[in-house]
């Protein structure tokens, strides 16, 4: 503990009952107060106390205008006809000519925002990673990007990966893969 001069302790406490009495002033008392409760809280140590990783930095929020796929046209009355979106190209094609009670057409309309696009709901953009080296590019970039790591990667590099994540303070998208063992 630091000790505090004499002198600068009487200016303290001189000070101290002036602001006090200008607080009460400034609040008038409450006709019903709340009894303060005397417990003490400690702050209990989590497990995560020790991670560096670094928040997103603030964007606009993220808006999906749609998250239903598209639906390819007929694909509901005929099985050889697949799901996935085609685009309608019949002279006479109902889906094409947008009338009403048919089903949407993939359009420019329906994309996202260019600040939030490929954008995660934790606010990185996903940044592809197959070798230790390649998180030191993001230790300036780490509040836009997180690392994920590629697919290919074996399991003693992964380890490697997430230990230079953890030590830079760059979010890992997959920290598990590969990498926890079944109990």
């Amino acid at each position: 503990m630091y000790a505090i001069p004499d002198m600068a302790r009487r200016e303290l406490d001189s000070l101290s009952e002036p602001l006090a009495r200008l607080s009460r002033a400034a609040k008038p008392e409450r006709e019903f107060s709340r009894s303060i409760s005397t417990r003490t809280t400690t702050p209990s140590a989590s497990p995560r106390d020790d991670d560096k990783m670094v928040l997103a930095k603030k964007h606009v929020p993220i808006v999906k205008k749609r998250t239903k796929r598209f639906w390819r046209h007929q694909s509901d009355r005929f099985k050889c006809v697949p799901e996935s979106w085609r685009k309608p190209k019949g002279i006479d094609n109902r889906v094409r000519r947008r009338f009403r009670g048919n089903i949407p057409m993939p359009s420019i309309g329906y994309g996202s925002n260019k600040k939030t696009k490929h954008m995660m709901p934790s606010g990185h953009k996903a940044f592809l990673v197959h070798n230790p080296k390649d998180v030191e590019l993001l230790l300036m970039h780490n509040r836009t990007y997180a690392a994920e790591i590629a697919s290919a990667v074996s399991s003693r590099k992964r380890v490697d990966i997430i230990a230079k994540a953890k030590a830079l303070g760059v979010k890992v998208t997959n920290p598990k893969g590969r990498v926890t063992t079944e109990a």
